[in-house]
């Protein structure tokens, strides 16, 4: 059976509730964007504070700012990352959420989606027909910047590391740095190694990536074509190892695997960007901002799961910059008639009505996949 989903009259705005989500998914700008629309928008109080927003800020905008049951009762939820279990009573067949979902690493969010019947689109899979995921890619920017900055302090011998300046000085080698997967955020995070003198080999199975990125190169960076022998001689050597790996909507491909991990120096750093869908390297284990780090086999791993949640102000900035065209399209248009002026947000669509409609998902989660056009009608 289609999904009924109801007219966007109202957009809502929750407090972000994920442990060290500072974040907000929308600014006062953007508020005064939709309300000059004709649209009601409702933020949460507090829901901007670890954003450095305050409430009047968005009442100055046109917001209303409520409770946490009214923001959840708009028709249209706009959050920034997955709704934790203490949300999912809100979750019902006529709400449309959108924001990060990442339901391969989260599959108890996926059930309670589909149990709710709830239509959801997940920013991390809007996806243009060249292949680029543009409501993902400044978190994706962010997060491999943070990925190098992370990385080049873990290795200092106060925080645990080898005693390694990722620049090295005059006479001593820099560290070496490995980045697995040469998309924004490996590429962002190599750059920016890069630029602080370190030598840096930035992987990828695809040659036609590496090409586009390496006009771009700077310092001591190197392009490689990614293959399980030249992990495995590099993967050792590395001080730094980024795990930087995306499939979009599906669980992120085990690259490395825990025997490796074994042979690298003691003190080195991992920083596995991928564990937002699940990594890419075999020994992470999701952490927080709070609680960052995890020793095995003496390397240090970072994986916290929302990276860009460090820097609140500028991630937020950053997200609405490029999800305010959809929100705005979505509740002005409904969304029947967004997906047909914007077909990018047919991949963005993840479930509606109880059903699977992301060819990734499903396969993630194990359950069929529908078409979310015939979900919609």
């Amino acid at each position: 059976m289609a999904a009924r989903v109801a007219p966007i009259a109202s957009i809502g705005v929750p407090r972000e509730i994920k442990p060290d989500e500072q974040r907000v998914a929308l600014t006062p700008d953007a508020v005064r964007e939709l309300v000059g629309q004709g649209l009601v928008v409702r933020v949460e109080q507090g829901a901007g504070s670890g954003a450095g927003i305050s409430d009047g800020a968005f009442e100055r905008a046109g917001a209303a700012v409520v409770d946490r049951d009214e923001a959840w009762g708009a028709h249209l939820v706009v959050k920034v990352k997955e709704p934790q279990p203490e949300e999912f009573a809100y979750l019902r067949p006529d709400l449309v959420l959108f924001t990060y979902l990442h339901l391969a690493a989260y599959p108890a969010v996926g059930r309670a989606l589909l149990e709710a019947g709830c239509t959801a689109i997940a920013y991390e899979t809007v996806q243009l027909d060249d292949g680029s995921l543009p409501l993902l890619a400044p978190m994706s920017e962010i997060a491999g910047r943070l990925a190098a900055q992370v990385g080049a302090r873990l290795l200092e011998r106060p925080q645990g590391g080898r005693g390694v300046l990722i620049g090295g000085c005059t006479g001593v080698k820099p560290a070496r740095v490995v980045v697995l997967g040469a998309g924004s955020v490996g590429w962002n995070a190599a750059r920016l190694a890069a630029a602080m003198d370190a030598e840096v080999l930035l992987l990828d199975q695809s040659p036609e990536r590496l090409r586009r990125v390496e006009g771009l190169r700077q310092g001591r960076l190197v392009t490689l074509v990614s293959s399980r022998g030249l992990l495995e001689r590099l993967v050792p050597s590395a001080d730094l190892l980024i795990g930087a790996v995306l499939l979009p909507g599906d669980r992120a491909p085990t690259l490395v695997e825990e025997a490796l991990v074994q042979q690298m120096q003691p003190g080195s750093v991992v920083v596995d960007v991928a564990i937002d869908q699940g990594g890419c390297i075999a020994t992470s284990q999701e952490t927080t901002h709070t609680d960052p780090v995890r020793t095995i086999h003496g390397v240090q791993h970072y994986a916290v799961g929302n990276m860009p949640g460090a820097v609140p102000f500028t991630a937020t900035e950053a997200l609405v910059s490029v999800t305010l065209p959809y929100i705005r399209t979505i509740a002005g248009r409904g969304l029947l008639e967004a997906v047909t002026d914007r077909p990018e947000l047919v991949s963005g669509l993840n479930t509606v009505g109880g059903a699977v409609c992301h060819p990734g998902v499903a396969k993630a989660l194990g359950l069929p996949n529908r078409h979310p056009m015939a979900c919609l009608h």
